[in-house]
């Protein structure tokens, strides 16, 4: 066995089921939240790379609104997040 020491990221499973690290999310100034941003925060909250009060934190949102981004991805999928389509998912 080798000495070497392997520094393991938190890795999580991106929506487009690819490996997300924390390098890998939005900006904390992201103003444009595109469906794909939206589902990777909610993933990374999911995955446990960052805490429900982290995301919310670090991205300036509501815990209300953060919980509307993950109940419409329960409910009708990644594009249930589609805002023009918001009216058609309640």
């Amino acid at each position: 066995m080798s000495d070497r020491k392997i520094k393991r990221e938190n890795v999580v499973i991106g929506p487009e089921g690819t490996p997300l690290t924390l390098a890998d999310l939005p900006k904390p100034d992201t103003v444009r939240w595109v469906i794909r941003r939206k589902a990777e925060v909610v993933a990374a909250v999911r995955g446990g790379l960052l805490t429900l009060e982290g995301a919310c934190s670090r991205y300036g949102l509501s815990s209300e609104e953060f919980l509307a981004w993950q109940r419409s991805i329960e409910s009708h999928g990644i594009s249930g997040l589609r805002t023009t389509r918001i009216q058609q998912y309640r």
